[in-house]
């Protein structure tokens, strides 16, 4: 009887560590599922979070391919920068894609940017060669100053009843144009590459002159002549002339004559010229002199007959007097001169 007690004894407390274990595992399991649970529902949550992410993404990609198919025309402007703008807002989104729909509306909106892209540059590189003459020659005209309500006599005429110009037109149009002309022309060479060596020397031809003619020796000498001795006595009588004038006046007064009023005529430029230039040959061979007065001004007189040669012996001194037709006028007034002492040729 004790030794089954004993067993009995010895049975009951293997029961209670069997169920003691079988109590621990089953908390265990309860755990094990309770934390399965709540990560389950963990990850349900981020799955319905994640969902609505994804359909705002797929939203934003659709927004940014109508907007650029709407404003297609308003993209395609120089002046517009929208489309970069949409490219960069993309780029941003594209940052959270996970997804192959959400890839496949990215690469859609790439396919319609990159088309708009290549139709903006194509427009702008034709727009960066193209040349309008009419359109640059009326844009000219405007900065010119053109005025096509007026005609006006003082400017310069722009084409008839189109308008006319401002006399400082191109001036304005040098002045604008100027700073385009400030580098140096670069050079070139105007027949071809530059050689070391100097080109051979071409042969001269010589032509044979022709010998003038017996009738053109003969002919040419003797009409040089004449033209010649022609002017030469013209000359001499005009001297005579002026000189015949000197001696009446000298005779009359028996005083020097004021050199300005005995060769000035008031009523031309060219006859005062003359006289002057005559009446150089009275004082060069010694048929006239010239002196000072008391007021300093140079007078002339004749020479009389018997001082001719002791004048042609002693040393004579030349000077040169300009004139011009300001002079001329000036001394008119001065010597208040009415009218000339030596007549013209044709009046006498």
């Amino acid at each position: 009887m004790k030794k089954a007690r004993a067993c009995g004894d010895d049975e009951a407390p293997r029961q209670n560590g069997t169920s003691g274990r079988r109590r621990a595992e089953q908390q265990q399991g309860d755990g094990a599922d309770r934390s399965d649970f709540n990560q389950a529902s963990q990850q349900d949550d981020d799955d319905d979070n994640d969902l609505g992410l994804r359909r705002e993404i797929r939203s934003k990609y659709r927004d940014l391919i109508n907007s650029v198919q709407q404003n297609r025309e308003d993209m395609l402007s120089s002046s517009n920068n929208k489309l970069t703008e949409v490219l960069e807002e993309a780029n941003k989104l594209f940052k959270d894609v996970r997804q192959a729909r959400e890839a496949v509306l990215d690469a859609q909106l790439l396919v319609v940017a990159t088309d708009l892209g290549k139709e903006k540059a194509s427009q702008l590189f034709s727009e960066g060669h193209s040349f309008d003459p009419a359109a640059f020659a009326e844009h000219l005209l405007s900065f010119m100053g053109l005025n096509r309500l007026e005609d006006g006599d003082d400017g310069l005429n722009g084409g008839g009843s189109d308008g006319y110009l401002p006399r400082d037109a191109w001036h304005r149009l040098a002045r604008r144009t100027e700073c385009c002309f400030r580098a140096a022309p670069s050079f070139h060479y105007m027949m071809g590459s530059f050689h070391a060596e100097p080109p051979p020397p071409k042969q001269r031809i010589e032509r044979q002159r022709k010998a003038p003619s017996k009738e053109a020796k003969r002919i040419m000498p003797t009409q040089l002549k004449k033209m010649e001795e022609s002017h030469q006595e013209a000359t001499e009588k005009e001297v005579e002339r002026i000189l015949g004038y000197l001696k009446h006046y000298y005779e009359d007064d028996s005083s020097p004559i004021p050199y300005y009023e005995f060769v000035i005529d008031p009523n031309s430029f060219s006859r005062t010229v003359e006289n002057i230039f005559h009446t150089s040959f009275l004082i060069r061979d010694g048929l006239a002199c010239l002196c000072l007065d008391e007021d300093k001004l140079p007078c002339i007189k004749p020479v009389e007959e018997g001082d001719v040669d002791a004048a042609g012996s002693s040393s004579r001194q030349q000077c040169i007097i300009p004139i011009s037709q300001k002079t001329w006028r000036e001394l008119i007034d001065i010597f208040e001169i009415k009218d000339t002492i030596i007549q013209p040729p044709d009046t006498e």
